[in-house]
């Protein structure tokens, strides 16, 4: 008698992995938005000296990203995430030695590069080839979801930190645990990127196809408004909470439990962003398995605008920053799963990571120009809310972008299946 096969899991040793390395990197990555402060008061620098380093940081990883996912097609995604870990710890390591704003800059690409490598390209390729179609969103959901677990603690323990010594020792201590993460790299053992259904073609004759395709266009375009929210938010918000928020009562609930000054909420404000998102990606991860994605994605972007307008035309209180976090948090990375989602979907996994990596450029591309103009703007007018106006701008505009995207897979990937 012949036995039904039993399901196969949804969590996985690459998931888990893959999963722990995200977590580990997105958890120091989500905090440099805590060392603006302290390195600028430390050398006397204006804002935009290092809001651009932060925002080289994020203009390498976009254009690491396509590189560290062909290293991974084509080397092995052991090696791409090695690599990338090495590069993220030796950033880190000459950082806390860095003395001008052009050290800190120059340093901050290589960071950049090494969050590539431990980036989202390359796991959620990673985890896609390993998953099966029908857990596929949703270990998408989780691992990206790892990652704002990261950022749950990765500011306040940064914060924590700068209590007890330098802004350079933190900067050591974050390179000794990105080293650390490595040891997770073994677990990270997936099919090759050849599916059992997809076209044995080049990877430049795939590239091409889909540069030439509006839907992939599209796509591209609609990221960007994303990484400029997100990049400006983590760079900007917790100083731009530190110095716009109103004043914590001395006696009141967030008194109570240690939030006692601005700067303490600012950084436990990316915190609650990062807890918000664990439910919100594993909750685009299970609706992406579900409905149109370029919908939701549209809906994602709506919803953005909408909180990003109230909370700047409403008075910025302790109260109004934790509701904008658990808001902002819910629709954080809810745009990963459902865009690495809906490029996989269309064009097949064997050049997954490649394909996402250039999408997710447009992604740092604007995460570069919310982190720099967001340092910028402070310097000319003194506060964020011309920078964050703007951000609300590009948050309709992809809103828009994505409902003209077809959703059906593209016709090499057809024909072979």
């Amino acid at each position: 008698m012949r036995h039904a096969s039993a399901s196969p899991p949804l969590l996985t040793p690459v998931l888990i992995a893959g999963s722990l390395i995200l977590m580990i990197g997105f958890s120091i990555r989500a905090s440099f938005g805590v060392f603006q402060i302290p390195i600028a008061s430390e050398f006397g620098w204006a804002r935009a000296e290092f809001s651009l380093a932060i925002a080289l940081q994020n203009l390498a990883w976009g254009f690491g990203q396509p590189i560290f996912g062909a290293i991974s097609e084509r080397l092995g995604n052991r090696v791409a995430v090695l690599i990338g870990g090495a590069l993220y710890a030796l950033g880190l390591v000459l950082s806390a030695f860095a003395i001008t704003p052009g050290q800190h800059q120059l340093l901050e690409i290589i960071v950049g590069f090494g969050v590539a490598g431990t980036g989202f390209g390359v796991i959620l390729g990673v985890v896609g080839r390993a998953t099966p179609e029908k857990h596929r969103s949703m270990a998408m959901g989780i691992a990206t979801a790892a990652g704002s677990a990261g950022q749950v603690f990765g500011a306040p323990v940064a914060e924590i930190l700068l209590g007890y010594m330098s802004w350079q020792s933190v900067f050591l201590i974050f390179a000794a645990v990105i080293l650390l993460a490595m040891l997770a790299v073994p677990f990270l053992n997936a099919p090759d990127a050849h599916g059992e259904n997809e076209p044995a073609e080049p990877l430049g004759v795939v590239l091409a196809r889909a540069l030439k395709d509006p839907s992939y266009i599209l796509i591209f375009l609609g990221f960007f408004s994303c990484g400029y929210q997100l990049g400006f938010i983590t760079a900007h918000f917790p100083a731009m909470v530190t110095e716009m928020c109103g004043a914590i009562a001395p006696n009141g609930m967030l008194a109570g439990i240690g939030i006692t000054t601005t700067s303490i909420l600012g950084a436990v404000s990316i915190s609650v962003i990062g807890l918000a998102n664990i439910v919100g990606t594993i909750t685009a991860g299970w609706l992406g398995a579900r409905y149109s994605r370029k919908n939701l994605l549209a809906g994602v972007y709506v919803l953005r605008t909408i909180a990003a307008a109230t909370f700047i035309l409403l008075p910025i209180t302790p109260v109004s920053v934790l509701l904008f976090s658990v808001v902002m948090g819910a629709l954080w990375l809810a745009t990963v799963p459902l865009t690495a989602g809906l490029v996989a979907h269309i064009w097949g996994m064997r050049y997954m990571a490649t394909l996402y990596g250039i999408v997710f450029l447009s992604h740092q591309i604007g995460g570069f120009l919310g982190v720099w103009l967001g340092g910028k703007m402070y310097d000319l007018t003194g506060d964020y809310t011309l920078v964050w106006w703007i951000g609300i701008g590009v948050g309709a505009f992809s809103a828009i972008v994505h409902l003209p995207v077809r959703e059906n897979r593209a016709p090499a990937v057809v024909a072979a299946a």
